[in-house]
């Protein structure tokens, strides 16, 4: 029995507005549900909805600039830069620039559609 595990095939999670999740590690893909570990990437204009997850958020920017609103303030992170967003803020991401971002998550529990919270 091994002490720990390789990832190799990320589980894509169903998108329906161009973002690309790859899961390497969470609920998702090894129903692990203490944590998450994802990497995203998302299409320039690409925007979801507020949300007030239940699950504290890790995000470090790769490639390009992701607006985030927390709890009515603008944050904008660029390449190299990271954000932890707590659980039960009202949160929205989005990347109203011209080039894709390229960012991962990490999600303390993990991320699981329940958790969302998306207002509609």
């Amino acid at each position: 029995m091994k002490n720990y595990e390789i990832q190799t095939q990320p589980f894509i999670v169903p998108t329906t507005d161009g973002k690309l999740i790859e899961e390497h590690f969470g609920f998702a893909s090894i129903n692990i549900g203490d944590y998450s570990f994802a990497r995203m990437i998302v299409p320039a204009g690409w925007s979801e909805p507020h949300q007030v997850p239940e699950f504290d958020e890790v995000t470090f920017v790769f490639r390009g600039t992701k607006k985030i609103e927390v709890d009515g303030e603008e944050i904008i992170l660029s390449k190299g830069q990271s954000i932890c967003v707590k659980k039960g803020s009202r949160v929205k991401y989005s990347n109203p620039f011209e080039e894709p971002c390229e960012y991962v998550s990490i999600c303390v529990p993990a991320f699981n559609i329940d958790r969302v919270k998306r207002e509609i």
